[in-house]
């Protein structure tokens, strides 16, 4: 077997993105919400615990359903289901990316009447800031509302132009939330909290790339937007991402000691060693994250056994993968397939 990635290891998401879809749901709907999605709702209860991208597209829009709301109760006027696809279908003839930006902010602000997004074009950078029109000077919304609608802009962007917008900075008005590394990946490296003004920086010539999609391409895409964005435009240049590119070509067995990595990306080991220590990271991480990744989306979507998947992710025993998966994630692989054949996007 020469790789064990396919087209649903996308990486996973930390569950407190679904505790936090789920804030404005009760608790015995929330159950019922989770478990329509495919996800055992004793996961909500487990803090290392994560769900596959599809899980959490799922609950996505399950959500916006209940709530008809696809801002999940975080703005005083509901965005209400549908209106992203309106999004999508207002922006698509637009030339370049600044326009489509434009007018997709401006749709947002008819929208919402908590958070506004301001585009402006300064030299070699662009900004998007959110501005609060209800809430000058009073305490930060939720961190989740900020990052979500950023998740949007930033995301359908990045479609749009079919590449990562690489974003120099993101600053926050709120605390770090328990989930800040998780955005870390997602937004910037170099990200900040308790700012004065939320806002994601990027260099200003990706506003001058043209749209390159249509509405055959824009049908396909909706189907997991916008909850796909939270891994496919995920930062995809940083030295983690390479590592775990090269990775998933390898069947986890013979996945290189750390030596030959370094080798083969021609470097020193001490030298990337050193890198990755600078980037808070490590070898044995990013193997075991990687690990840890795929037998979620084989719980998950598949049917292999559990001795399979074990098997498949280079453990000489089950109950070695057992052991390591309990440890990853806090919980036993059962509860990741128990609710398994639910799991599909509508």
């Amino acid at each position: 077997m020469a790789s064990v990635s396919d087209s649903r290891e996308k990486g996973t998401i930390a569950i407190a993105f679904v505790r936090e879809a789920l804030a404005s749901v009760s608790a015995a709907d929330a159950v019922r919400l989770v478990q329509d999605a495919g996800i055992a709702a004793d996961l909500l209860e487990q803090p290392q615990a994560r769900v596959s991208s599809q899980q959490y597209a799922a609950l996505w829009h399950r959500i916006a359903q209940f709530l008809d709301d696809e801002f999940f109760g975080m703005d005083s006027r509901r965005m209400k289901h549908g209106a992203f696809t309106l999004l999508c279908h207002s922006v698509i003839h637009a030339d370049t990316l600044e326009r489509a930006l434009r007018r997709t902010l401006r749709f947002l602000r008819v929208l919402l009447d908590d958070l506004e997004g301001v585009l402006l074009r300064d030299g070699d950078y662009a900004t998007i800031t959110l501005v609060e029109p209800r809430n000058a000077g009073g305490a930060p919304l939720r961190a989740f509302a900020y990052g979500t609608f950023l998740l949007m802009v930033h995301g359908l962007a990045c479609w749009l132009v079919r590449r990562r917008i690489a974003l120099d900075t993101a600053d926050f008005r709120c605390a770090e939330p328990d989930f800040g590394s998780e955005w870390k990946v997602l937004f910037s490296p170099r990200l900040r909290f308790d700012r004065p003004q939320t806002c994601i920086r990027f260099a200003a010539d990706f506003l001058d790339l043209p749209n390159v999609q249509n509405e055959r391409t824009m049908k396909l895409f909706l189907r997991g937007a916008p909850a796909n964005f939270l891994v496919k435009y995920r930062n995809s240049d940083g030295l983690t991402a390479q590592i775990r590119r090269r990775l998933r070509e390898i069947a986890p067995a013979a996945w290189p000691d750390f030596a030959d990595l370094a080798c083969h990306m021609h470097t020193s080991a001490s030298t990337l060693r050193r890198r990755l220590e600078q980037d808070g990271d490590s070898y044995q991480t990013i193997k075991d994250d990687l690990r840890r990744d795929l037998a979620i989306a084989r719980l998950a979507h598949s049917d292999l056994s559990l001795d399979d998947i074990a098997a498949e992710l280079g453990f000489a025993e089950t109950s070695g993968f057992h052991r390591a998966f309990k440890k990853w994630t806090g919980s036993k692989p059962g509860s990741y397939r128990r609710a398994r054949p639910a799991a599909t996007v509508d």
